[in-house]
């Protein structure tokens, strides 16, 4: 393949799915030929992110995806998007090892935040207790001037049990949790809108999408990102990345 991009995924899959179900769907496709041409790295069995955030004793995650990076680098695509949002702890450690772009999927979503809902001010944000005890989202929220609200500890267990139990262990959507969560964020800590900091809870709000709450979907903003760069790079490689230099600009 000419242009293509790799999706590091498989942290979890059920969420890699999702992505990839996304693309397919929003891909403008008539025939076989119209799809995107892209690797899937499914990596299942990279160390738990969050287990060797709280604690570094853990098994570290950064060696399987670096050697993933350069393995996918010698195939030379055209950009990389790593499906898990816990796993860009070690975003810096990763880009340094490829002069290929890796896309910053916080970084870019709080981006589009500020974009959608240029008057909230009180953010909400739903994770792993590792993309919290991280704190990438937080540290970008906070760039633009917000304030970071992550609820309190019942709610945070909330969230881990839709995550491990229901999504990783029993591989369902408890459409009836996450909307729970998602109405105790908006009327108890009065957000204005609530980030989905992992791709566990982007596959719940695939599955359960309808309720009131205004939220900012990571996944679902990098399955868009990667559909435009995709077409541009098939279209005009000098358009795509034109526009790829554009999503890495601070």
């Amino acid at each position: 393949m000419d242009h293509f991009f790799t999706v590091l995924g498989g942290m979890g899959t059920a969420a890699t799915e999702s992505y990839l179900r996304l693309l397919n769907a929003r891909t403008p496709a008539a025939k076989d030929q119209d799809y995107l041409d892209y690797l899937l790295v499914n990596h299942a069995s990279v160390p738990d992110r969050t287990a060797y955030i709280l604690d570094h004793r853990q098994p570290s995650f950064l060696p399987p995806l670096l050697q993933d990076i350069r393995q996918q680098s010698q195939l030379h695509p055209d950009f990389f998007v790593v499906v898990c949002n816990t796993a860009h702890y070690f975003y810096q450690a990763l880009q340094a090892a490829t002069p290929i772009p890796i896309l910053h999927m916080p970084h870019l979503a709080v981006r589009h935040l500020s974009a959608q809902f240029p008057t909230a001010h009180r953010v909400g944000l739903i994770a792993t207790q590792g993309s919290i005890a991280d704190g990438v989202y937080a540290k970008e929220i906070s760039a633009t001037g917000r304030e970071v609200v992550l609820g309190d500890a019942a709610l945070q267990d909330a969230v881990s049990e839709l995550i491990y139990t229901h999504i990783k262990q029993q591989g369902t959507v408890d459409a009836a949790l996450y909307h729970q969560i998602l109405a105790r964020m908006q009327t108890e800590f009065q957000v204005d809108v609530t980030v989905l900091g992992c791709t566990e809870l982007s596959l719940a709000q695939e599955k359960a999408p309808t309720h009131p709450y205004p939220v900012i979907d990571a996944q679902s903003l990098i399955v868009d990102l990667s559909l435009q760069l995709a077409l541009a790079f098939r279209r005009d490689p000098a358009a795509g990345r034109a526009l790829l230099a554009q999503l890495m600009a601070d």
